[in-house]
């Protein structure tokens, strides 16, 4: 048998955590070696012990994924990534990707797929589905084309998915461990490079472009 693959769990709801932990037991090669709830927890832990591989939720808080991603390619730039998130391939797998994942599957996707993917990128190698290569490959064929969404920074995209949403920025403050005004500043930066004038129009706009 190989040598162990010790894993990272970052996912903030506990029910989740679980559920990962016993699907890799289930394996003889792969051990659940440490678990987080948030992403400040999940770069302490990086910063304690050497790991195999980083299972990472893109949604939670103190840090969300995409900006932990950052801090952990920026201090271990090889350690593999594997985002695993509740938000559709289409929403999330391009930017994680582009900012250093080693591969991205949705919470929906089966237990075997998970464990491979976890084997691939901790041998060296990218994973990605079909529809995300698909993705990949549009973007570069038609990178003058992207929607005017795919232009704005991480946590722009992040807080227009909120404000499409149909929260408040007050609470959107509270969800992201921001100021109130911090969340404005951000509203308008993207009213003006999506060409919007209003929050119901960001929400129209979100709809129209599966944001929600």
């Amino acid at each position: 048998m190989n040598e162990k693959i010790h894993v990272l769990i970052a996912d903030d709801h506990a029910i989740v955590r679980q559920g990962l932990r016993q699907i890799l037991s289930e394996t003889e090669d792969l051990i659940v070696a440490g678990e987080a709830s948030d992403g400040a927890e999940a770069l302490q832990l990086a910063r304690q012990q050497a790991w195999d591989v980083f299972l990472l939720d893109v949604s939670m808080p103190n840090r969300n994924g995409i900006d932990t991603l950052k801090q952990l390619k920026k201090e271990y730039p090889k350690l593999p990534v594997l985002i695993l998130s509740m938000h559709p391939e289409e929403q999330y797998a391009v930017r994680a990707l582009k900012a250093g994942a080693s591969g991205y599957l949705t919470k929906q996707s089966a237990p075997d797929q998970l464990v491979t993917a976890i084997r691939q990128v901790a041998g060296g190698r990218k994973y990605v589905s079909p529809t995300v290569a698909m993705q990949l490959a549009d973007a570069i064929a038609n990178d003058s084309e992207q929607p005017p969404h795919e232009l704005l920074s991480d946590r722009e995209y992040e807080v227009l998915k909120l404000i499409a949403a149909g929260k408040t920025l007050t609470q959107i403050a509270e969800e992201l461990n921001l100021a109130v005004a911090t969340i404005s500043t951000f509203r308008a930066r993207i009213l003006t490079k999506l060409g919007l004038s209003s929050t119901a129009e960001l929400i129209r706009y979100g709809l129209e472009h599966g944001l929600i």
